[in-house]
């Protein structure tokens, strides 16, 4: 397995890789890569296999793929063609934090699992406005016009909005989260140490009992349990990575109790932490090597 790791600019990290050249072999490498960011792909031509270490899933022109960092996979095109692709790297959290902490989107929980343990396949026609989405953010990289940082960011406010709405039964009405954002951001940094609902209500400038009832309504779920869900999607992202034992990743994520740890995990997930990671394969020998992100497209 391959961690490819993109060096993208401190003060607006996103980059793109675009153009005629960036062509996918149609000889399988088979090897399996992860990104330290989010991955974009948008394919141009042809059709071939996004693989992953739960299955395979065929794409076609006209095509969307989302992957979260640290969700292994592989690309190969249909025998004979070379099909074309452009992609997008981004630092979500950074690069949206000058305009608005991701915390503060409706629906943040769903966010979340777009950002984490995750791989979403949009097929050609199904979500337009996703599409056409990416394909300004493409063209405002592409020329950098005045204004072009602000107006990416813009886009892929829009982007995020459209992914989490498109996993809710009813977007319209929803709360506000501004009001809660310090605590969740502060859950999301610390999720491994020990804190209490008193402090994050403190966070808010809230009172604890108008700080749950608050979060409650925002969230779908009280405090605890948004971080104890929080916990278990960076425990995945460790089981799936990793080969450290149930146990140490337990303590890692901030559990102090194993039973509890299993408890949670297969209230989140609906298997135990070792029947879920071997469900994903990450019980077979796996060494990762480390690379920089292709720059250029690679060589067959």
């Amino acid at each position: 397995m391959e961690f490819r790791a993109y060096d993208l600019p401190p003060h607006f990290p996103l980059m793109i890789l675009t153009g005629e050249e960036w062509r996918i072999s149609d000889v399988p490498s088979g090897v399996l890569h992860f990104h330290n960011c989010l991955e974009i792909g948008l394919c141009y031509s042809d059709s071939g296999i996004l693989g992953f270490q739960d299955g395979e899933t065929e794409f076609h022109a006209g095509d969307v793929a989302i992957i979260s960092g640290d969700m292994p996979h592989t690309t190969y095109s249909a025998p004979g063609t070379a099909s074309r692709w452009s992609y997008i790297y981004m630092d979500v959290d950074e690069l949206m934090r000058p305009l608005l902490p991701l915390e503060a989107i409706p629906y943040y929980d769903k966010l979340q699992k777009l950002l984490y343990n995750t791989h979403l396949i949009f097929h050609a026609g199904e979500y337009p406005m996703l599409r056409n989405l990416l394909e300004s953010i493409l063209e405002e990289a592409i020329h950098k016009r005045p204004g072009y940082e602000s107006s990416i960011r813009g886009l892929v406010l829009a982007v995020l909005v459209l992914l989490t709405r498109e996993n809710v039964a009813e977007a319209d009405g929803q709360p506000d989260a501004m009001p809660i954002a310090p605590a969740i951001k502060h859950i999301n940094e610390h999720y491994m140490d020990d804190f209490s609902i008193g402090e994050l209500a403190a966070l808010c400038h809230l009172s604890p009992s108008h700080f749950r009832r608050i979060f409650r309504e925002i969230m779908g779920v009280g405090p605890l349990e948004h971080l104890n869900r929080t916990r278990i999607m960076k425990a995945c992202s460790l089981l799936r990575m990793s080969d450290a034992s149930v146990m140490a990743i337990c303590g890692a994520v901030g559990f102090t109790s194993l039973s509890s740890f299993n408890r949670h995990f297969v209230a989140t997930t609906g298997s135990s932490p070792t029947e879920w990671r071997r469900s994903m394969n990450a019980m077979l020998p796996v060494t990762v090597h480390k690379y920089a992100g292709w720059l250029v497209p690679p060589k067959d």
